[in-house]
């Protein structure tokens, strides 16, 4: 903590010096109330699903919780336990979905990332989600249920992964494949599954510009896929394999990762106005100072191909730091107790009001691997690409015929820039200027150009050759201080955020 509080008293310093420089000034750091949010529950890798105007998250470990107003949370469900009253089948030796996997080598069941959907074919909620023995041996399980809150009754296994030539008669393999399939094609060394063949983990639902129903998936090993599903049973539909277009007839359509490159909670979205497909995954390791961050890719076609801010795709490489534009990684800024640490495994809601939201799960720098969910709204900048408000949502709305005047937007403000690495290091503020003439400082001394779209609120930042460009919107921060936020996403697949105490 002592080294944020020695840059917000450079940065009063600097502020103060800039007062004759015609640059307008917010409040300085110790002028702020500080503070972080705090949801009161605990859901990792929260899915989210709206129904009878509550928002229901549902996470590992068969974690759930619902909300009024995407500000705070309640539990509802908790524990891989026949105690949880999420499930009815979940230990009474009816379920199924244990008998490949077993018991996780770290001890215990584990249940991980599940997904709610509601099927109108169906007349049922189902939820998809998946157990696993180790990283590579998994299976992704479907369970219904008459209510969003349950109870859910486990129905049938999907898809297997991680099996060897024993256990491979414990999976669906040959009932897919049939009797002269080849599980060997599927196997590398050590009875693991091949690096091209995924981990089935991680699944989530969604519907496509023609109404069809899909399951991406898919985890570091083999990297991510995507099966459609019948909306009528719920169950996948297999492909024609085509092995030049890397569509497998068991596990799908592969989109990218893979090599054991850290890849994982993949999250579709569809949208209308812009007619792309946008794949959110997480990097890093999921604890602390894993890394672990988000990161944003789109498509024109639901089987992709899926690219980022520099129109390239993540295939089998062997390093991927570059690929994907982050949206969020660990961050700090200077209303905060504490700073922000491993934001991941994402899931996307669009209101009816039109607004996109975020979820995911948040650590922090406390030195403990508590987390929290978190709820940032999302807004498409100029170029299609979404980017998130630097705080939680308070219910802000884009200023209606957007900033008046170059001079509005003007100031100094508390800049971070979320980079493009995957790592521990918690990506602090530093001073930006905007200046009434367009130009633009940086600390560092890099300077650039700003402009604000006239009658909207976008905003275009340059800086050498990395073109950012995204939105400024007026909010307040999580300890109740007025903000004026740019959230813009760069060519160069940095994302920017900019804060200014109003």
């Amino acid at each position: 903590m002592k080294k944020y509080i020695m840059i917000g008293m450079l940065l009063v310093g600097a502020v103060s010096l800039l007062v004759g420089c015609g640059v307008a000034k917010g409040k300085a750091v110790d002028e702020l109330k500080m503070g972080n949010q705090v949801m009161g529950v605990s859901v990792h890798d929260p899915s989210v699903v709206k129904s009878d105007g509550k928002y229901y998250i549902f996470g590992s470990h068969m974690e759930a919780a619902v909300s009024e107003d995407l500000k705070s949370f309640k539990s509802f469900a908790s524990g891989v336990n026949a105690m949880n009253p999420l499930f009815d089948n979940l230990f009474t030796g009816e379920l199924e979905a244990f008998e490949f996997t077993g018991m996780h080598v770290d001890g215990g069941y584990a249940v991980w990332a599940p997904d709610v959907i509601y099927n109108p074919v169906m007349e049922k909620w189902v939820m998809y989600f998946s157990t696993s023995h180790d990283y590579r041996t998994s299976n992704i399980c479907m369970a219904t249920a008459d209510h969003v809150e349950g109870p859910y009754s486990y129905q049938e296994t999907l898809i297997y992964s991680g099996y060897n030539l024993i256990n491979v008669e414990e999976t669906n393999f040959y009932e897919i494949l049939g009797e002269d399939a080849k599980a060997t094609d599927y196997l590398a060394a050590g009875d693991y599954n091949n690096l091209n063949y995924p981990n089935c983990i991680d699944p989530t639902i969604f519907y496509d510009e023609d109404g069809r129903m899909w399951m991406v998936y898919g985890s570091w090993s083999g990297g991510i896929w995507l099966l459609e599903l019948d909306e009528s049973t719920g169950l996948p539909i297999h492909p024609e394999a085509d092995e030049e277009k890397k569509i497998d007839t068991y596990y799908g359509y592969y989109l990218m990762g893979g090599l054991h490159n850290s890849c994982e909670g993949p999250y579709i979205l569809y949208d209308e106005t812009s007619s792309y497909y946008y794949l959110f995954v997480s990097y890093g390791g999921l604890t602390r100072e894993g890394g672990y961050q988000i990161r944003q890719y789109r498509a024109e076609n639901v089987t992709g191909p899926y690219v980022d801010a520099k129109g390239k795709t993540f295939d089998y490489v062997p390093e991927h730091s570059e690929y994907g534009l982050k949206m969020m990684g660990n961050y700090m800024l200077p209303s905060l107790k504490t700073a922000y640490m491993a934001p991941g495994h994402c899931s996307m809601l669009k209101d009816e009001d039109g607004k996109y939201y975020v979820i995911y799960h948040q650590r922090f720098d406390n030195g403990s691997e508590y987390h929290e969910p978190r709820v940032h709204q999302m807004f498409v900048n100029e170029d299609g690409w979404l980017v998130a408000a630097p705080f939680a949502t308070m219910g802000e709305v884009l200023k209606e015929g957007g900033m008046a005047s170059a001079e509005e937007v003007s100031g100094v403000y508390y800049y971070v820039n979320h980079g493009t690495d995957i790592s521990a290091e918690i990506h602090s503020y530093e001073e930006m200027q905007l200046k009434k003439d367009g130009s633009l400082v940086l600390a560092d001394g890099s300077s650039g150009t700003w402009e604000v779209k006239e009658g909207t609120s976008y905003i275009t930042l340059t800086v050498g050759e990395a073109i950012y460009k995204g939105v400024v919107i007026e909010m307040q921060d999580e300890a109740g201080n007025a903000v004026r936020c740019i959230t813009a996403a760069g060519n160069n697949n940095e994302t920017i955020w900019g804060v200014f105490y109003i």
